[in-house]
C-alpha cells in the first residue's frame, strides 16, 4: 500500500467516453485512457484491505492490490508481469468485462470503488506499447499433442497455457480467424480487432498453430482428432440463441442478435459476411428484445447503421437506480445499468412481453406488447402495439449447438445442455475429451472463460504428464 491516506485524498476518476455525436459515426473504441499521472493517483487508492474482496469478484484471481501498487510506485513491468500471472489477456477484459472486482471493492460501500478496470487496461496496453510483451517459447517440447476446439477467450487461454509448457497444441476454429465471440460477436466499437490479432501473432511465435475454417464434426471428425491427438479441449460457445416461439415468428425481419452483429463484424473486418441475406438496421424502426449486453450491442450498432429509432424490451422489472450496500456488498448487485450505447438513443421499456408479431404481406410491422407483473403475467388492459421493421432478438444462449460437434463426441450433457464436466478435472465423460469455458458452464463472461481455460490447461497437463506446474 504505497499512499496510506490515497483513499481519502483522491476521488474516484475513471476514463471518460468521446461525445456520442462523435462516435456513432464509426466503429471504432471510444474510451478516453487516463493519463499516466491519474492512472497512478487511482492505484494510489487502493485500500490493500486486509480481506480483500476483489479478489472475489474476480474469476481469474487477479492480485489486485498488488499491481495496483505497482502501478503507484512506478513500476509498470512488474505490474504487467503480476498481471499475467492470472490473465492471460487483460486487454480483453479490460475493455469487455463488466468489473465484478469493483462491485466487491470496499470503497464500492461510498460508490467510490478503485477504479481497476481502467487501471489493468493500462497496464497492459503500455505493455504492448513498451514492447514488454513478447512471445514465451517453451525450452522444451513434451511430444504430446492437443487439439483445442474453438478459439474464444477459453480456447485461446487453455492454448497458450499449454503450449507454455512444451506440448504442440492445435487450435480449430470453424471461420476465418481467431476469437471466437470476442471477434465475431463484440462489436468493435467496444473491442477493436486488432487486440485479438497480436495476441494470436504472439501465440503462433508460442508455437501454436491455428487451423481456421475447419469446422470439428463437419470437415473433420471427433474420431480423427481423438486418434491424432493425446487430448482434445471442447473450448466452444454457448451458441444456441433462446427462441421467441409466438405467432408471426416466420415474418421477415426477425433475427437473432448473433446474426446480426457477426455480419456487421465481417464488414468492418473485411471478411465475407457468410450469410444469405444483408441484416441492416439503415432506415428502419428497431426493437431489440432483451436487456442485457447482447441486447445493448445490437442498440449501439443499429444507431451507427442508421436506424431510426431503437426499442429495447425486458421482460424483468426496471431495477432500482441504487442498490442497497449493506444487504448486496461485496456480491454483483442488481441495479439499472446504462451502457454507452443506451447514451446514444434507444428507448427501454420494463416488465413488458411481446405476445405477437404482425406483418402485411409477409413482412414485419409491428409488435403486440403487454405489461407484465411480477410473475410475468400479462397485465389486462395494458396492451399497445409497437411498430418495428427489425426485430432483434437478444434473450440469451440457451446451450452449445448439439449437432455435429457435442453429438460425434458422446459426451453426457447436463441438465441444461452443456457438457457435463467438473471444474477440478474439467474430464468429459469421454475418455481423452474435456470441456471448458461456455461449452460446459454455459453463456457467461470473457473472464470466466480465461478461467477455466487456465484451470482446464492445467488438468490436461496433469493429466498427460502426471504432474503440472501450471497455475489453476
Amino acid at each position: 500500500m504505497g499512499k496510506v491516506t490515497g483513499f481519502l485524498e483522491i476521488d474516484r476518476a475513471d476514463r471518460k467516453y468521446a461525445p456520442a455525436s462523435d462516435r456513432i459515426r464509426h466503429y471504432r473504441e471510444f474510451t478516453l485512457p487516463l493519463s499516466e499521472a491519474a492512472t497512478k493517483d487511482q492505484a494510489s487508492r487502493c485500500m490493500n484491505c486486509g480481506i480483500p474482496y476483489c479478489h472475489n469478484g474476480c474469476p481469474v484471481n487477479n492480485q489486485i492490490p498488488d499491481w495496483n501498487d505497482l502501478v503507484y510506485q512506478g513500476e509498470w513491468q512488474e505490474a504487467l508481469r503480476n498481471l499475467h500471472s492470472t490473465n492471460n489477456f487483460p486487454e480483453f477484459t479490460g475493455r469487455v468485462c463488466p468489473a465484478p472486482c469493483e462491485a466487491s471493492c470496499t470503497l464500492n460501500l461510498q460508490d467510490q470503488p478503485v477504479t481497476i478496470k481502467s487501471i489493468e487496461c493500462a497496464i497492459v496496453d503500455r505493455g504492448w506499447a513498451e514492447g514488454w510483451i513478447k512471445p514465451e517459447v517453451a525450452s522444451h517440447k513434451t511430444g504430446k499433442r492437443i487439439a483445442v476446439i474453438g478459439s474464444g477467450p477459453a480456447g485461446l487461454a487453455c492454448a497458450q497455457q499449454l503450449a507454455r509448457v512444451g506440448h504442440e497444441v492445435v487450435v480449430f476454429e470453424k471461420n476465418s480467424k481467431p476469437g471466437g465471440l470476442l471477434r465475431y460477436g463484440i462489436p468493435d466499437f467496444k473491442m477493436e480487432k486488432r487486440y485479438i490479432d497480436q495476441r494470436v501473432t504472439q501465440m503462433r511465435e508460442e508455437g501454436i498453430i491455428f487451423r481456421c475454417d475447419v469446422n470439428v464434426g463437419q470437415d473433420v471428425s471427433v474420431d480423427q482428432l481423438k486418434a491424432e491427438f493425446d487430448a482434445v479441449v471442447l473450448a466452444g460457445g454457448a451458441e444456441k440463441p433462446r427462441d421467441l416461439p409466438i405467432p408471426g415468428r416466420d415474418l421477415v425481419g426477425i433475427h437473432f442478435a448473433m446474426d446480426f452483429l457477426p455480419q456487421q463484424n465481417r464488414r468492418v473486418g473485411h471478411e465475407p459476411l457468410h450469410a444469405p441475406e444483408p441484416i441492416l438496421a439503415s432506415g428502419k424502426h428497431v426493437v431489440v428484445i432483451g436487456g442485457g449486453d447482447t441486447g445493448s450491442d445490437c442498440i449501439g450498432t443499429s444507431v451507427r447503421q442508421g436506424a431510426l429509432s431503437v426499442t429495447q424490451l425486458e421482460i424483468m422489472p426496471r431495477p432500482p437506480e441504487k442498490e442497497n450496500k449493506l444487504m448486496v456488498w461485496p456480491d454483483w448487485p442488481l441495479k439499472l445499468r446504462t451502457s454507452s450505447s443506451h447514451e446514444e438513443g434507444a428507448e427501454r421499456d420494463f416488465a413488458v412481453n411481446t405476445v405477437k408479431f404482425q406483418g402485411q404481406n409477409g413482412v414485419l410491422k409491428h409488435l403486440r406488447v403487454t405489461k407484465v407483473d411480477d410473475k410475468f403475467q400479462p397485465i389486462p388492459g395494458t396492451e399497445f402495439d409497437l411498430k418495428a421493421d427489425l426485430v432483434l432478438l437478444a434473450m440469451g444462449f440457451v446451450s452449445p449447438m448439439q449437432e455435429g460437434l457435442v453429438a460425434q463426441t458422446g459426451a453426457k450433457l447436463d441438465a441444461r445442455g452443456n457438457v457435463a464436466a467438473d471444474t477440478l478435472s474439467y474430464k468429459s465423460s469421454q475418455e481423452k475429451i474435456f470441456a471448458c469455458g461456455d461449452m460446459r458452464r454455459g453463456q457467461s463472461l470473457v473472464v470466466w472463460a480465461i478461467r477455466e481455460g487456465r484451470q482446464c490447461a492445467a488438468s490436461v497437463d496433469q493429466f498427460l504428464m502426471g504432474s503440472t506446474v501450471l497455475p489453476r
